[in-house]
């Protein structure tokens, strides 16, 4: 079931001397149930913008979208959604416990189960002991724990979250993270936008790359990471230099590093010509991998490239 279904979304601002800002341009995405979804995109691509279209919050130029399989605006489809935006306020002379008790009630969650549901979500964001301290004395951590915390008491089937792990220090982003996994496990999607591409490396199902308003990658962390043509060759010998001539002749790229032959090859039928002369030269082959660069390294790459053409 696509969760969200984004159909050619374009997304106009008018500035006050005429001029115009398009932060979405024909922008279509389908996200699904039961993942975790990561947008990603440089400041002023388009990410949060797109999430205030979906909630709106704002209204598109043109196009159309649907969460939860209704128009967006459907008040069913609004009930099923939880939302922790960025730099996200609350009146800091209330508790913990009294934000979570007042969206509680802004999303209608019953009377009757408004107080279990706290205690639940409260317990879920490790902020239990604090439930009874003013906002105005949380840390940016805290803030950002009591914030989850508040895009969960309505017990919705989509999270979107913008910037979750904010001012997170590396305990409490590891439980984060450790919750939305849950959250997935449960059958929930969780759509989230995050600067640190490292987070979304480890728990995102699939990602999204946006900018300039306009989509440029999407796939899993996988598909996007892995360089289809290098492969790094472990091996425990050195390459006999006349196999190197002929690797020469043949220019084919061969890099040389610690035991390491690194191959840049068109085709699988390549790969296994090397590995043959390696076994032929009786070079012993350790471990073959195909190269991947970190998300945050082809997310340079990709954003580097369309700032050229």
């Amino acid at each position: 079931m696509q969760i969200i279904h984004a159909d050619r979304i374009t997304k106009v601002f008018e500035g006050k001397r005429k001029t115009a800002v398009t932060a979405l341009a024909d922008f279509s995405l389908d996200v699904h149930a039961g993942e975790i979804f990561g947008l990603l995109g440089p400041n002023g691509a388009g990410k949060t913008t797109f999430i205030k279209v979906l909630l709106e919050i704002v209204f598109p130029t043109s196009g159309t979208a649907s969460l939860l399989g209704r128009p967006i605006g459907d008040a069913a489809a609004k009930s099923g959604v939880g939302y922790l935006p960025e730099n996200h306020r609350y009146p800091d002379f209330l508790t913990g416990e009294q934000v979570l008790r007042y969206f509680g009630k802004l999303s209608g969650v019953d009377s009757a189960q408004l107080e279990r549901r706290i205690d639940e979500v409260l317990d879920l964001v490790d902020m239990v002991k604090w439930r009874k301290t003013k906002i105005r004395k949380y840390s940016k951590g805290m803030l950002q724990r009591i914030g989850l915390a508040q895009a969960l008491i309505n017990n919705p089937r989509l999270v979107m979250l913008d910037e979750p792990t904010d001012g997170v220090d590396p305990i409490g982003r590891k439980q984060i993270r450790d919750l939305l996994v849950r959250l997935r496990d449960e059958g929930r999607t969780v759509f989230l936008n995050s600067h640190l591409l490292s987070e979304v490396e480890l728990i995102c199902d699939r990602v999204a790359i946006l900018n300039k308003g306009k989509l440029v990658r999407l796939g899993s962390v996988d598909e996007l990471t892995t360089q289809q043509h290098v492969y790094s060759i472990g091996i425990a010998a050195p390459v006999p230099e006349a196999l190197r001539m002929q690797w020469d002749a043949t220019r084919l790229r061969v890099e040389f590093a610690d035991g390491m032959l690194q191959l840049y090859i068109d085709d699988v039928a390549a790969l296994n010509g090397v590995i043959d002369q390696l076994r032929a030269q009786a070079v012993p082959i350790t471990s073959i991998q195909q190269k991947r660069q970190s998300l945050e390294d082809m997310f340079i790459e990709v954003i580097s490239g369309e700032e050229k053409a």
